[in-house]
C-alpha cells in the first residue's frame, strides 16, 4: 500500500450488488430480551405478578424458567413446534458500526394467541399492553382488549414503520395509555395523519420518552407535565432503558399512584438499567432505588413510594 486512499474505483463499483462479508468476532455476548419480557420481568421484580402474552420457540424453556423465578406468569407464552423465537443477532466493531438482522421465527405465530382465552385463564387483567409484535397480533389483541372493556396501553414501538395509517389509528385510538419515544411521536403523527391535540383527544395519556430530557406526561385538558431523568455519570448500556421505564411506570400505575409519581419510579429504575450491560441483568435493590428517587425528586416522592417498594422480593 501507498498510503494513498483510493475511494471506490469503477471496478469496486460494479460488485456492490454481490456483496459476501465475513468478520471474525473476539467476543460473543448472547442476552435475554424482548420488549414485552424486559417489561414483564421488571414488574415481577418489583413484586407485582406480571401475564407474558406472546410466542416464542422451541428454544423456550430456558428462558421460560428464568422469566418465572422472577414473577411472571409465562403460562400463556405459545410455543412453536417448529421455529425459533425471535432474536436480534448484531455485529459491532471497534468504533460501533453496525451489522445487524432481526429473526422474527415464532413471532409469525402470535396472531394465533387469543386474548379472551387469556382473560378467562389470568382473569382479572387489570391493563393490556400491546407492544411491538407481529403486525396481526398487536391489531387483533387490541380489538380483544376493546370488546372484553381492558384498558389498553398501545405502544407500537419499532412496528411503527411496518404500519399503515388505518392500522396505526387502529392501534391508538382509545387506548388508555399511549407510549411513545420522541421519534416515534413524530412518526406517529405522520402515519395517524392526526395533530397532537387530535391523537390526545383519541387516548386518554400520551407519555413521551426523552432520554437524558426525561418523560412527558399529556392530556387533553390538562397542562403538561414533564418529568426529568434521574441522572447518572455510569451510563454502560442504553438498551432496554424504555423498557425499563415502562415497568416502573406501569407498576406505579397499578399500585394507584399519580401519573407523576409512577413517571418518577419509572425514570429511577431506567437509571438502573443503564448502568449495568444488558436488559435483563441489573439487581434491583429498593433502598437503592429509594435513594435515587430522594436525591432526583426529593423526600416527598420517596416516601410515596417506599410503602409499595417494601413488597419486591
Amino acid at each position: 500500500m501507498d498510503g494513498i486512499d483510493r475511494g471506490v474505483t469503477p471496478a469496486d463499483r460494479q460488485q456492490l450488488d454481490r456483496v459476501s462479508l465475513s468478520f471474525l468476532a473476539d467476543r460473543l455476548d448472547v442476552r435475554r430480551g424482548g420488549v414485552a419480557a424486559n417489561i414483564a420481568l421488571g414488574l415481577g421484580r418489583l413484586g407485582l405478578r406480571p401475564v407474558l402474552v406472546g410466542a416464542a420457540g422451541v428454544d423456550f424453556p430456558e428462558y421460560d424458567a428464568w422469566l418465572s423465578e422472577h414473577g411472571v406468569d409465562t403460562s400463556s407464552v405459545r410455543v412453536s413446534e417448529t421455529l425459533h423465537t425471535a432474536r436480534f443477532v448484531c455485529t459491532t466493531d471497534v468504533e460501533q458500526n453496525q451489522i445487524a438482522t432481526f429473526y422474527a421465527g415464532a413471532m409469525a405465530e402470535a396472531g394465533r394467541i387469543d386474548l379472551r382465552a387469556v382473560h378467562r385463564h389470568a382473569q382479572p387483567l387489570d391493563l393490556v399492553i400491546v407492544g411491538a409484535d407481529d403486525p396481526e397480533a398487536m391489531l387483533r389483541h387490541t380489538a380483544t382488549a376493546h370488546a372484553l372493556g381492558i384498558p389498553l396501553a398501545a405502544d407500537p414501538s419499532q412496528q411503527l414503520a411496518r404500519l399503515d395509517t388505518e392500522q396505526t389509528r387502529r392501534l391508538v385510538d382509545g387506548a388508555h395509555l399511549l407510549f411513545t419515544n420522541e421519534y416515534e411521536a413524530a412518526l406517529l403523527l405522520d402515519r395517524t395523519g392526526w395533530s397532537h391535540d387530535e391523537v390526545l383527544a383519541k387516548v386518554g395519556t400520551w407519555v413521551i420518552t426523552r432520554g437524558a430530557d426525561g418523560v412527558s406526561i399529556a392530556a387533553t385538558g390538562t397542562e403538561q407535565r414533564d418529568i426529568p431523568a434521574v441522572p447518572t455519570n455510569d451510563v454502560v448500556d442504553p438498551t432496554g432503558v424504555g423498557d425499563a421505564f415502562r415497568a416502573g411506570f406501569l407498576a406505579g400505575i397499578a399500585w394507584q399512584l399519580p401519573y407523576q409519581r409512577a413517571a418518577q419510579l419509572g425514570c429511577a429504575l431506567a437509571t438502573v438499567v443503564i448502568e449495568s450491560v444488558g436488559t435483563q441483568e441489573y439487581k434491583l435493590l429498593p433502598s437503592d432505588l429509594l435513594a435515587r428517587i430522594n436525591k432526583a425528586y426529593g423526600q416527598q416522592p420517596a416516601e410515596d413510594i417506599a410503602s409499595r417498594l417494601a413488597t419486591a422480593p
